[in-house]
Formats: structure tokens, sequence, C-alpha cells
């Protein structure tokens, strides 16, 4: 796979009847190896070793729902009290990053309410915080670490 923007990291892949599948720590099995799945792992392992959020508050590729549709988030992160702290959207690394991309995240965060939001295509990565009070982004230069 492309090597990605990323710190490196050691990741369990197999092969199997011509297909190669990467470990999901968060899921606790093993997933098709696609170029999105190869930016979503990465982002895993960014926020386990680099922003040291415990695996327990971490989720991956669940459904929810958006004015009726179902829809797919990528990553979310909770606060031990519940509360989504973090949505991150991953896209191939051959994707864009364009608005759309942030409407789609800005959509799902309607439902979620969550304090940051991560978008990136391996290659490229936005983070924000929302300030609901004025209704913007605002930019910043990485995601926070974890805190208790």
């Amino acid at each position: 796979m492309l090597a990605l923007n990323f710190p490196t990291y050691d990741f369990r892949i197999k092969n199997r009847e011509n297909k190669t599948y990467i470990f999901d720590p968060i899921r606790k099995k093993f997933v098709l190896l696609q170029p999105e799945e190869w930016v979503r792992q990465h982002v895993v392992q960014l926020l386990i070793r680099e922003k040291n959020y415990p695996v327990s508050l971490i989720n991956v590729e669940k459904e929810l729902k958006v004015n009726r549709l179902k829809k797919r988030y990528d990553v979310v992160v909770y606060t031990p009290q519940g509360h989504i702290t973090v949505i991150v959207e991953c896209k191939a690394p051959s994707v864009r990053i364009t608005q759309h991309t942030f409407d789609q995240i800005a959509r799902y965060n309607l439902t979620l309410k969550a304090d940051f939001l991560m978008v990136t295509n391996g290659l490229q990565h936005y983070f924000c915080r929302l300030d609901y009070t004025r209704e913007k982004y605002i930019f910043l230069e990485d995601i926070p670490s974890y805190s208790r």
C-alpha cells in the first residue's frame, strides 16, 4: 500500500483467497484492506499511539441516521462520560479533500455533536474545533491528545 503522511506503524496483515486483510484493533477482526481502510487504520493507530486515546473510547464504522438516511461514520472518539469528542472522516489517498468532504462530516455532526473534527485522505489532514455559538469551524494544527 501507499506510504501515508502518518508515523510508521506495524500492522497485522494476512492474505486469503487472493485478498489482503488488515487487523482492526477496534473491531477485533481482520477487514478487507482497501485504500480507505488503509487510511482508517493509520488514524486508529495515531489516536491510540500518538494521542493516547484508550481503545475502549474509539469506535469504527458504525451506522447513524442523518435526516432519516442511514450513513456510516469512519471513526469516533468518546469521552469517558460517553460524549463524542472527535469525529474522523477518512477518504482514500486518491480522493481530494473538498468542501463536499467537510459538508459530509458536518452533516454527521448535526447528529453526533462532537467537539473536534478530522478529515484526512492519508496525505492531507485537516483538524478543526467547532464553535457552536458562532456556528463556524476553527481550524487547528492538530487534534488534542487524550486527557482525563
